[in-house]
């Protein structure tokens, strides 16, 4: 369960953001809808401590996150958050398996290469493991982003503009993906973005 309250963060005495209140319990799910400018992805990013928050606090599974030393905070982040970036980030020089146990490793855990192969067939790039990130598509990268957020079974998955720079197809592919993700692992799914596409998909809004 991720929860906000009362969030604010400034860039600068002329650029203030402040946030409305968020609640996504266990296997919910929460769109953040906004334009370029409104804070979306500052948004996401406080609510992943990768920003801390000028006023106010997150919480996740009953741990304040803004209470942690910046130590903690990364540790709490990568064994309970799972992230996916709008413009996936690997390491290139490694291959897909081992850029999905980078996620173990970053949270001190062993790694499961039997989850990782669970996940690449049930996301449907099991065939592409031993390759490296660069030499597959954008969809199948963004599948390969959606297994490593998932890889330690976090309370939380953030996805910020997962969609926006695909096609009609592969924007519902995604989406299926995401929530058929978070109600297997029992996770929060917060997702950021301003395709409009998504709106249907979601009961849960909370516009900027």
């Amino acid at each position: 369960m991720l929860q906000s309250h009362q969030l604010t963060f400034s860039y600068s005495p002329t650029k203030r953001f402040s946030f409305p209140d968020i609640r996504c319990n266990d296997r919910e799910a929460v769109l953040i809808l906004g334009n370029s400018g409104t804070g979306k992805t500052t948004f996401l990013h406080l609510l992943a401590l990768l920003l801390r928050p000028e006023s106010g606090s997150i919480t996740i599974d009953q741990t304040d996150l803004t209470q942690l030393s910046p130590a903690k905070t990364a540790s709490f982040r990568a064994a309970h958050v799972g992230i996916i970036y709008q413009r996936p980030h690997f390491v290139s020089s490694l291959s897909v398996m081992d850029n999905l146990l980078m996620a173990n490793y970053l949270a001190d855990k062993p790694q499961d290469k039997d989850r990782a192969r669970e996940l690449a067939t049930h996301l449907g790039f099991a065939d592409h493991l031993n390759k490296k990130t660069n030499q597959m598509s954008q969809g199948e990268q963004q599948r390969v982003s959606i297994a490593r957020a998932v890889m330690n079974k976090p309370g939380v998955i953030l996805a910020d503009e997962p969609t926006s720079s695909l096609d009609d197809v592969n924007c519902a592919r995604v989406v299926a993906l995401l929530r058929e993700q978070s109600e297997q692992i029992g996770a929060s799914l917060i997702v950021v973005t301003h395709d409009q596409r998504l709106k249907d998909e979601f009961s849960n809004q909370v516009i900027l």
